[in-house]
């Protein structure tokens, strides 16, 4: 059965919030809604969502939190196909921001977190506390005029992920002792796989690495490149071109061999990719 994918209007709906005023752009503070749909299975939204909540019940978080997660609000984004779902226990508060992707799409689009799961949700120092829920506040102050700007919400919008960049660049440094280990995980899990892989199944991707985490892949993407100066796709990427140049010298094994042996399809795009790489081909390197 095909997924439904639901706009603001439907979502609201769904969520049994107050009427809108705008099918393309809805503010809601949950302190004034009664009727909010506590649980709900998944459902797929086209819009951004951002929403700020005030710090976790630790009886009722869906994982084990973290010394900064313990007392901080916190902060997420969605992004047009994510799927949301979700139990929660009144009383309510906080406020959620829902956006037509035609008018954030320029905005966002500078932003790998807009793609974080739920599960990696910002959590807030107190003064960024103070700086979110006042833009916040103030989008909403906006929205409930009777003659409100769209142009005004959309820059506390921008402004908000702004700051938001800014945040998650400082909450991976305060959780680098926890983050450091998922890179060794992340270099143990890269050789690991050509190590027991004797028929490659293909080239490793970026996301196989994340979910071997249990992260998002932009969010195991962003979390390496901070520390390590190099995305992802360049540690694998290296460390194909490692295997293939010792392969290369001390193996009698055919090109082609090294290629499949390596995860490609085909020997051609092995060639192109070593050259890329060394600016020589898998031959001329063999030869010197």
């Amino acid at each position: 059965m095909k997924t439904k994918i639901l706009d603001i209007k439907e979502f609201s709906r769904h969520l049994n919030c107050g009427k809108l005023k705008n099918d393309a752009l809805h503010v809601i503070n949950f302190e004034e809604e009664d009727h909010i749909r506590l649980a709900s299975d998944p459902v797929t939204i086209d819009f951004y969502l951002l929403a700020i909540k005030p710090p976790m019940d630790t009886k009722l978080a869906p994982f084990p939190l973290l010394d900064d997660q313990a007392d901080s609000s916190y902060l997420y984004v969605d992004c047009p196909q994510n799927s949301l779902q979700w139990e929660i226990t009144p009383p309510l508060t906080g406020y959620a921001i829902m956006v037509s992707a035609k008018y954030l799409d320029k905005y966002a689009k500078e932003y790998n977190f807009v793609h974080y799961n739920n599960h990696e949700a910002l959590f807030l120092t107190k003064e960024e506390e103070i700086i979110l829920w006042d833009l916040f506040r103030k989008a909403e102050h906006e929205f409930k005029k009777e003659q409100y700007s769209v142009a005004v919400i959309i820059s506390y919008v921008n402004l908000i992920l702004t700051y938001v960049k800014n945040f998650y660049d400082r909450q991976f440094d305060t959780r680098s002792t926890i983050y450091h280990k998922v890179i060794a995980e992340f270099d143990t899990n890269l050789a690991t796989y050509f190590q027991e892989n004797k028929n490659i199944p293909g080239l490793p991707s970026v996301a196989y690495f994340a979910q071997k985490s249990n992260l998002s892949p932009n969010y195991f993407g962003d979390l390496i490149k901070h520390f390590t100066g190099k995305s992802p796709l360049d540690h694998i990427q290296d460390y194909i071109v490692t295997l293939a140049k010792d392969k290369l010298k001390s193996t009698t094994l055919s090109v082609s061999e090294i290629s499949y042996s390596l995860g490609f399809d085909y020997p051609n795009y092995f060639a192109r990719f070593f050259r890329k790489k060394t600016g020589l081909s898998p031959k001329v390197y063999r030869n010197q």
